[in-house]
């Protein structure tokens, strides 16, 4: 399974969700990759902290060599690297990555992540961080994936946003991949004791739009876990937050 976990907007989790899925993932025994296409880089970080810079090759190598049409001998394996945690791998990103972005927006070169991905097939899981912009990369994002998660921070703001990007994949579903399909919006940074989050999410159900079930808290134990570069699953395995993850990992496999 392929998926893109997008926004638009940034700042609601995209990375943090990417990153906590795949981790608890990799923790059930799947070999899992994590794409890393955020010029951010926080996933990387998140998953290999100070490691980060020691990686050898990593997205913005694997995209130049698509420019350059000098793929590495062992494919897209070569732009993998191993994390410290058992079963989980990650494509890491690069602060640079904006620099080829003209480029190969102008080459065309959208499909060569899903033709780079469909080659993997000793994976069991893939998932995709995405930069907080529909782009060339967020585009190549959805035209590689067959699932997508919407991450929503529960304002005004987002739920404005939010009926904009469900067009922007239907249209990306449309053009370039029949496959991909929303699997759900994520709940993210959820107070249920404040009445205006109440409000918007009652919104989009009433709208019938796909809210997964499990709601992801608010809590400072995220922000410990980044500190430490370890995913929540081996970080705090009991937490109410990583209780919350795990019970949206379930609902994405029933």
């Amino acid at each position: 399974m392929r998926r893109v976990v997008f926004n638009q907007k940034g700042g609601v989790g995209k990375s943090s969700i990417a990153a906590n899925l795949a981790a608890i993932s990799a923790s059930k025994g799947h070999k899992t990759l994590l794409v890393d296409m955020d010029p951010q880089c926080n996933a990387s970080q998140y998953l290999l902290g100070e490691g980060v810079d020691e990686v050898g090759a990593d997205i913005m190598d694997f995209f130049e060599s698509t420019l350059s049409f000098q793929m590495r001998a062992n494919g897209f394996d070569s732009y993998i690297s191993q994390t410290p945690f058992d079963n989980l791998y990650l494509v890491a990103s690069n602060p640079q990555l904006g620099d080829l972005h003209a480029k190969l927006e102008a080459k065309h070169k959208i499909y060569k992540l899903r033709e780079a991905l469909e080659t993997l097939e000793d994976f069991d899981h893939i998932y995709i961080d995405t930069p907080p912009a529909f782009n060339f990369y967020t585009l190549s994002a959805l035209v590689a994936a067959q699932g997508c998660l919407i991450p929503f921070d529960c304002d005004e703001f987002s739920r404005q946003a939010l009926y904009a990007l469900l067009e922007n994949v239907q249209e990306t579903r449309e053009d370039h991949n029949k496959e991909l399909q929303v699997e759900g919006i994520v709940v993210n940074q959820f107070q249920p004791q404040a009445r205006l989050p109440r409000q918007i999410v009652d919104g989009l159900l009433a709208d019938e739009l796909p809210v997964m079930g499990a709601y992801l808290s608010s809590s400072v134990k995220m922000k410990e876990s980044h500190n430490e570069s370890i995913p929540l699953i081996h970080y705090s395995p009991k937490h109410k937050l990583t209780r919350e993850f795990l019970a949206l990992y379930d609902e994405l496999h029933p």
